[in-house]
């Protein structure tokens, strides 16, 4: 977008910030650029998951990629193979403040970043692309939530599936009653983001061109420990920087879930897993979850249960599922049937006999990445917004809240963020920022 145009999506995202209150995560009122107008975008995060995110968004209509910040310049070097153009900044803040023109922006670091940088972009009024989960804490989820609605503010967070035709299916199947009422759902994944080993005891060199201090961000400092403990990939292991495989999984394989049964925040949650040690998450959990119930479940209440590492459903409803399941996915048990639902494939309905001849509706896949940029130019709405993407993500880190105290059941009072029945628990919602670090309104 020029200069002037930009100028004036931020002079009505001003105008508008307490009128938007009760707004989707949209700017629908705003007058649309033209879809040849540019979108100037910036990462944070120059490979992986990162490289994925501004990949695809730069494959939409007229993207340009003019910056990236990333602690680890080492990681960087791919991102110059392909948009040479693009400036890099060690330091994220730097780029926030240097960069005047920008349009939009993906935040796709490790967990612990998240909310930071994803805050100081939208005080700045800008549209962001967040990785999952939202963020590694539940008060940072509420409070982002709140400032994009404030800000009525263009977002979506990347559970990319979300917009395949595959989840949409499951949507629509459960919501147009193809098995019935919802009795309860099983969800799972193979995956084993934790550690039971402990921490190496020994320091070790930094590498050269990546900043620790950086990386470490708004988390305590602590020596260096090389050999991936924590950088590049292991990260979601540790307790203070990633969210185990409940953040890793959880808002994937809960979405489908928390969309086909129009969830809202659980009751209660239960964790009969193992918990966590000094610094790591454990793995093989097995987390039990009571909602509300609404018009698409059976009872007054709605349970899912969730299981990762080792951990399946147990043998019945592998059986009711038709004697296998999928290495990650779902099973929804309706009063009038059953769907598996595999992460990422078409959903089963069961029994055969009874699905045979049932005609599917027909559903269409959306691009995630794009539906955000269209969005960005007032074209398009997102469907994984922060509105619908807050309240999902704060569901899934109460199961890694829960992990913390097992066998113990935790009453859930959303409107107030607080355990009732458990105050130790209430410590884990909301960590402090280092000393120099803090972003307002985290």
């Amino acid at each position: 977008m020029n200069q002037s145009k930009l100028t004036n999506r931020r002079s009505f995202l001003k105008t508008t910030a307490f009128a938007a209150v009760a707004a989707p995560a949209v700017i629908p009122n705003m007058k649309a650029a033209p879809p040849s107008d540019r979108i100037l975008h910036a990462s944070f995060g120059a490979n992986g998951m990162a490289r994925a995110d501004y990949t695809q968004i730069c494959k939409c209509n007229n993207v340009e990629l003019v910056a990236v910040a990333e602690i680890d310049l080492n990681r960087a070097k791919v991102l110059k193979e392909t948009f040479p153009k693009a400036r890099v900044y060690q330091d994220w803040r730097e780029l926030l403040e240097q960069e005047k023109d920008l349009d939009s922006v993906n935040v796709s670091t490790p967990d612990h970043m998240h909310a930071p940088i994803a805050m100081s972009a939208m005080h700045k009024g800008l549209p962001v692309y967040g990785q999952k989960p939202l963020t590694h804490d539940i008060f940072e989820t509420r409070q982002l939530t709140r400032m994009a609605r404030k800000k009525n503010l263009v977002t979506q967070m990347g559970i990319q599936i979300h917009s395949s035709a595959e989840y949409r299916m499951a949507v629509e199947l459960v919501q147009t009653g193809a098995i019935g009422k919802i009795k309860e759902v099983h969800t799972w994944s193979n995956k084993k983001w934790g550690d039971s080993a402990p921490m190496p005891d020994r320091i070790d060199p930094i590498p050269a061109n990546m900043s620790w201090n950086l990386w470490l961000g708004v988390c305590a400092e602590r020596p260096y420990i090389g050999e991936g403990w924590y950088h590049p990939g292991n990260w979601r292991r540790r307790l203070d920087f990633g969210t185990g495989t409940f953040g890793d999984m959880g808002c994937h394989i809960y979405d489908p879930v928390f969309k086909a049964l129009a969830l809202t925040a659980p009751i209660r949650v239960r964790s009969e897993g193992a918990a966590p040690n000094d610094h790591s998450w454990a793995t093989d959990a097995v987390v039990e979850y009571v909602f509300p119930g609404n018009k698409y479940s059976a009872e007054k209440t709605v349970k899912v249960t969730w299981y990762d590492g080792d951990k399946k459903p147990p043998a019945e409803i592998v059986s009711l599922a038709g004697g296998e399941i999928p290495n990650q996915g779902s099973v929804f048990l309706g009063t009038e049937g059953i769907m598996v639902l595999p992460h990422v494939g078409q959903p089963k309905l069961l029994p055969d006999e009874k699905f045979a001849d049932f005609a599917r509706p027909e559903v269409e896949k959306a691009n995630h990445w794009c539906q955000f940029v269209e969005a960005v130019r007032g074209n398009d709405k997102t469907t994984a917004n922060f509105d619908y993407a807050g309240p999902l993500t704060e569901a899934v880190l109460l199961g890694s809240v829960a992990s913390r105290f097992p066998n113990t059941t935790l009453e859930w009072d959303a409107e107030n963020l607080r355990f009732t029945n458990e105050d130790s628990a209430n410590k884990f919602l909301r960590r402090t920022y280092r000393r120099g670090w803090e972003v307002e309104g985290l």
